[in-house]
């Protein structure tokens, strides 16, 4: 059986800026949780498409990029697991998709999606996620989601959205000394 988990979180960075910080495949480790340890074991980065002008920075997950991201599965166990990613589309400053090649999943399709919305008066960027997912072992995978994963999925958004709110203004300071020194 097929689940889909959907999140939103509204920044108050131009589209551009939020979608560079999500492109950039070393950002994704501080976004998932300290527990899990997450750390990139190999990256092979096929370059996207020349960015809009305007765009910060040329470094982008571009369609055919593969990653492997070792995590430990649940707190304190010794062992590591493996997640084996292509990246399937990209469309700057719109969506890139990832699915997954090898790992915990049968099936594993995420949409990162960035749209610009003001929010009083603000200009910003609605980042959404579209996971599509599937566990192994049948019906006895629908109960494993019910008890323990879609709760899980949930509390990895939720923490990735705190650390989004953290990262991203550090991002886009960062990113704006650059531009003031060049």
């Amino acid at each position: 059986m097929q689940h889909v988990y959907e999140s939103s979180q509204w920044l108050p960075f131009p589209v551009p800026m939020v979608f560079a910080f999500l492109a950039n495949p070393q950002n994704l480790p501080p976004l998932m949780p300290a527990w899990q340890q997450a750390r990139i074991e190999e990256l092979r980065l096929i370059a996207p498409p020349a960015p809009p002008v305007g765009s910060p920075g040329r470094l982008g997950t571009g369609v055919g990029t593969t990653m492997i991201l070792s995590f430990r599965i649940l707190p304190r166990l010794p062992f590591r697991m493996n997640w084996h990613a292509v990246i399937t589309e990209f469309e700057w400053n719109s969506h890139f998709i990832d699915r997954q090649a090898a790992g915990p999943f049968s099936h594993w399709r995420h949409r990162h999606s960035v749209k610009e919305e003001l929010r009083e008066g603000v200009a910003g960027t609605l980042v959404k996620d579209r996971v599509e997912y599937k566990l192994p072992l049948g019906p006895l995978g629908g109960l494993l989601n019910a008890v323990a994963v879609h709760g899980q999925m949930r509390r990895t958004f939720d923490y990735r959205q705190r650390r989004m709110a953290e990262l991203v203004p550090q991002f886009v300071e960062i990113l704006a000394k650059r531009r003031a020194s060049a």
